[in-house]
């Protein structure tokens, strides 16, 4: 599945996107599935649990896909 996330200011945080897509149910999940290698940033594993993500970015994570949009 793919949705859409918009944005607020610059960027969003890795952990702190899961937690908002629900993709996770606590930062401590988030940190986990980072730390395992299971969460990908624009087709490449993802190490950093606080990477930045701009607008533009696309996360995978348990069969689900974000797209990263601006904030209108």
């Amino acid at each position: 599945m793919t949705l859409s996330f918009a944005v607020r200011g610059e960027y969003i945080q890795l952990d702190q996107l899961l937690k908002a897509t629900g993709m996770t149910g606590t930062g401590g999940e988030a940190h986990a599935a980072v730390e395992a290698g299971r969460v990908t940033v624009d087709g490449k594993v993802e190490s950093r649990k606080r990477a930045k993500l701009r607008p533009g970015a696309t996360v995978c994570f348990g069969g689900e896909t974000v797209v990263l949009v601006a904030s209108e």
